[in-house]
């Protein structure tokens, strides 16, 4: 009986084990229907309206219309595959740039993938800030002794919460 709990034992726990190393796929962004692909967009045909009739709206518009004249939407699509706690790797991109000009007819469709991609490096500076830096011990007990001593007892008269006068709350 004991062989069979430990051979159950086992099993199980492998199972999980090896559950553990299958990849999660998730797809991220716009994800296109069959028949309304952005690859799919005509150039000579179709205009603001009917694309975004036909792919509902981009994922991105372009930031800088006025300065180039043009106006590109992208639609991005994206996979990413994750194992059990590492970081996700992304398996496959898309991005779809439809360029429109001024009156709103495409005249550019381009896609890019991965391979397409770039990296870039952040720059890893602080802005300083003005005043002296102050311990975690300072920032806890930085307000002692910095309690306005007038309103502590004394005269409390007039103050919000105090006695209320002469001979009040007594």
């Amino acid at each position: 009986m004991t062989k069979l709990l430990l051979k159950s034992a086992l099993i199980i726990s492998a199972a999980a084990i090896i559950s553990g190393c299958n990849p999660v796929l998730r797809t991220h962004g716009y994800i296109p229907v069959e028949d309304n692909k952005p690859q799919a967009v005509n150039p000579d045909t179709d205009t603001k309206s009917s694309v975004l009739a036909r792919l509902g709206n981009p994922s991105v518009k372009s930031t800088f219309e006025e300065e180039l004249d043009d106006d590109t939407w992208f639609y991005i699509n994206s996979v990413r595959q994750r194992y059990a706690y590492l970081r996700p790797k992304i398996e496959e991109r898309t991005i779809t740039a439809i360029t429109f000009n001024q009156d709103g007819q495409v005249t550019k469709v381009a896609e890019y993938g991965i391979e397409d991609g770039r990296y870039v490096n952040y720059v890893d500076r602080k802005t300083p800030t003005r005043g002296r830096e102050l311990s975690v011990l300072e920032q806890i007990f930085g307000t002692i002794g910095r309690i306005p001593t007038d309103r502590i007892g004394g005269n409390q008269q007039n103050v919000p919460g105090g006695s209320g006068g002469p001979g009040g709350g007594r």
